[in-house]
């Protein structure tokens, strides 16, 4: 049916009518049958609907019933039901016939079984010993007159108890039917063009907009549901380690220089000028502009003879190796951000010559820069979180037990330790997890003392010790949600949608 000529068939009716007071009398246009089916009320309902959204006619729907007999209900309505079927099988009391159970049942088969009990409860059979006899002359078979009630009308006038007695019995199956009561509503009109939603440009140019009809806005109508934002995998452990070093007393150092100074980046952290890290290989020089600024100048002189010559007290003797000046100030991208740590450590020095020293503890986690071919655990661009601790008499177990205490808290307590070399620490530890996904040992951190030949040129006392350590977030990133490639993490091969379904992670 089409829903046009529904709708109008409905607003035809209720200019004359004051109400159409039952759908499923409406006559279908164009032939002479009523609308009675569900598949008829389900046309008509969705033709109300639009009716009602524009606020022609208003309506209320209604729950009808009807029933229908099933294959075994109708071969009931056509000979009897079991019990009656039972009854007629077996013989009066007194007429000195006999039947026993056994012959009922090879009579009537499957009918017997059923109807069997029925009949003793209804009064109508009885027995002795194994011999069944009628107990009456006469019964009223209800259930098969109920159920031709229903073949002719739909419908039982025996209530609700006898529908559900029959439907228990499986010998009925319900059915449900929609239909509506229609009346007029506010804005009702037999004009049902459909109104403009929009106010166009060409109606304001030609005038059309003076007679024509427009959609009311519904303000309660739910929007377009809005992509918003979900943190990245990395974010979220991100903020976690944030939590764990708050949570453990430090300070967050800024970390917003990507570009840096070979000074701040290798010299102050004496890194030997002839260091193979140094290479561009290993680190990404910025071609423009060529130099950065200068460091304090008594501070870059120490820091060269550190290089150069050693102590003054000859408790170290450098590298015995020339240190130039020009090579100090070329710019690169930084390759870690203990170059954050370096600018931290000479402030703090520096504070404490007037001030007097005082502990300090302090991290960061940010981008770093290494020009390192990628692979499953490797990327050109990653990130690092770089901590420092500053005080008087610290020994290496004191790292090692800081060190366990930390990665306990982001859920990775086994942990191995590895002696390492680093230019700029001595002791030096390499730091192992295991990877349950790689099956294997991975590194996820460096750590170790920052030299004397580090510190003494900053200003710092000689009995002050510093621990240091990195480590990277994309490992135990992974780790934490069972991702075997690092591309897979991070990169144009990321799964959106695993980004935005990704659980918040607890350590």
């Amino acid at each position: 049916m089409d829903s046009s000529e529904l709708q109008q068939l409905v607003v035809d009716i209720l200019e004359k009518e004051t109400a159409i007071p039952d759908t499923r009398k409406l006559v279908i246009p164009g032939t002479k049958r009523q609308a009675a089916s569900a598949e008829d009320q389900n046309a008509v309902i969705s033709a109300l609907a639009s009716l009602a959204s524009r606020e022609i006619v208003t309506y209320d729907q209604k729950d009808a019933f009807t029933y229908l007999l099933t294959a075994e209900g109708a071969q009931i309505a056509r000979d009897g039901s079991h019990e009656a079927l039972v009854w007629a099988a077996v013989p009066p009391k007194d007429s000195g016939e006999t039947m026993t159970i056994k012959q009922l049942q090879e009579s009537l088969g499957q009918a017997a079984k059923i109807g069997q009990g029925k009949a003793f409860k209804n009064g109508w059979v009885g027995k002795d010993r194994d011999k069944l006899f009628k107990l009456v002359a006469k019964i009223v078979d209800t259930t098969r007159e109920e159920l031709n009630e229903v073949e002719k009308t739909g419908t039982l006038k025996g209530g609700e108890k006898a529908v559900a007695e029959l439907r228990k019995r499986k010998l009925l199956d319900q059915k449900k039917s929609l239909w509506c009561t229609v009346k007029k509503g506010p804005a009702f009109t037999t004009d049902l063009r459909k109104p403009e939603t929009d106010l166009t440009a060409e109606m304001l140019a030609t005038g059309s907009w003076k007679d024509s009809t427009f959609k009311k806005y519904n303000f309660d109508a739910d929007g377009t549901p809005t992509n918003g934002g979900a943190l990245h995998p990395l974010m979220k452990v991100r903020e976690e380690v944030r939590g764990i070093f708050f949570e453990m007393g430090f300070a967050e150092m800024p970390t917003d220089a990507f570009v840096e100074s070979c000074f701040w980046n290798f010299d102050a952290l004496y890194v030997p000028q002839q260091h193979p890290a140094r290479e561009t290989q290993d680190t990404f020089y910025v071609s423009s502009p060529l130099r950065g600024l200068s460091p304090p100048k008594d501070y870059l002189d120490s820091v060269a003879q550190y290089h150069s010559r050693g102590s003054s007290d000859g408790s170290s003797r450098g590298y015995q190796a020339p240190f130039s000046k020009e090579e100090s100030h070329r710019l690169l991208l930084r390759t870690h951000t203990t170059s954050c740590s370096a600018r931290m450590l000479y402030a703090l020095a520096q504070k404490g010559k007037k001030d007097g020293f005082k502990p300090a503890k302090l991290f960061s986690i940010d981008r770093v820069f290494r020009n390192e071919a990628v692979d499953a655990t490797h990327l050109a661009e990653f990130h690092q979180v770089e901590g420092v601790v500053a005080d008087r008499g610290l020994t290496l177990g004191d790292l090692i037990g800081f060190m366990q205490t930390f990665f306990a808290k982001m859920g990775l307590p086994n942990l191995r330790f590895k002696p390492a070399y680093n230019p700029y620490t001595e002791p030096s530890l390499e730091i192992f997890c295991w990877h349950p996904g790689l099956g294997k040992w991975v590194e996820i951190g460096n750590s170790g003392m920052f030299r004397p030949e580090m510190l003494e040129p900053m200003g710092f006392p000689p009995d002050v010790r510093v621990h240091g350590w990195g480590l990277g977030l994309e490992r135990p990133t992974m780790i934490r949600y069972g991702i075997t490639n690092i591309r897979s993490l991070v990169g144009h091969k990321v799964s959106i949608d695993g980004v935005e379904k990704s659980p918040a992670v607890r350590f």
